[in-house]
């Protein structure tokens, strides 16, 4: 599919032209190493060359998809929310039989009385990102709802630019809470199982589309559909799966905008970013 499409698409110069896909915080750090593996695998199916370009902070992945740098990226569902109109849906990963994720709100293990964020006021929270849904928006939105003052709520709290560093800030008692990505949380208990075991999971949010990759507006739709016939027909190959299973991914489905409505709504109520 994906080659026909690229055949179709009627110059051997545009096939030649690296398209260039943004990672964010999203990704494990500590799977970074599998990105040249699946470049290898996109490489293959597009035939054409495919560069990742990694960033540690939601912002600057954006920054780049603004600036047309990008072609793809892999983005929380904050900031696909938050760019509207200039980016496309492009793909949804599938994670446990369904394209969702939640918020886990966690504290270290030792920690057996805090059962809401409610009993965390006054604490020193971890918090992933300004753009990241699971790790701002939804604890923000849980202490607005709950009738508190966010600007004083919490004695401190600090940045730590990714789920799995939040999570480590709390298994090491930098911090005495935080709120990080379902899928990351989970992923870290397969993969390093002694680090997620020092925090214990309070309070999983209501469920959220997971976070989607993107195009940027500017893509042809040859490219579009190029990619994302890539995407979703990694789950019904041997090669594809056995990245998937490195992922902690069961595929990717097309989905729909519909997906992310209850972030549009937390962050009309919070503030956009």
């Amino acid at each position: 599919m994906g080659v026909l499409l690229l055949l179709l698409t009627g110059t051997s110069l545009g096939a030649d032209k690296p398209l260039h896909v943004g990672m964010t915080p999203a990704f494990l750090h500590d799977q970074h190493a599998l990105l040249a593996v699946w470049r290898d695998y996109l490489q293959h199916r597009l035939k054409r060359p495919v560069e990742f370009v990694p960033r540690d902070r939601y912002r600057e992945t954006m920054d780049l998809l603004q600036q047309r740098k990008l072609d793809f990226a892999w983005v929380c569902d904050y900031p696909y929310v938050a760019m509207g109109k200039e980016v496309k849906l492009l793909a949804v990963p599938v994670s446990q039989g369904k394209p969702i994720y939640r918020s886990y709100l966690i504290v270290p293990a030792k920690d057996t009385h805090t059962r809401s964020i409610a009993d965390l006021k006054g604490a020193v929270f971890a918090y992933a990102d300004p753009l990241s849904n699971t790790g701002y928006l939804v604890p923000r939105f849980a202490i607005k709802q709950a009738g508190y003052d966010l600007g004083t709520f919490f004695r401190r709290t600090f940045f730590t630019w990714s789920h799995r560093k939040a999570i480590e800030a709390v298994a090491s008692g930098l911090a005495q809470g935080a709120a990080v990505d379902s899928y990351v949380w989970d992923s870290l208990s397969k993969v390093n199982p002694e680090i997620a075991a020092k925090t214990r999971v309070v309070k999983q949010s209501e469920p959220f589309g997971f976070p989607p990759f993107v195009a940027n507006r500017s893509v042809s739709q040859a490219d579009f559909d190029a990619m994302r016939a890539a995407l979703l027909d990694m789950s019904k190959n041997p090669a594809g799966q056995a990245l998937l299973a490195k992922l902690n991914l069961d595929g990717f489905i097309a989905g729909s905008p519909d997906l992310y409505k209850s972030v549009a709504d937390m962050a009309a109520l919070v503030g956009q970013p």
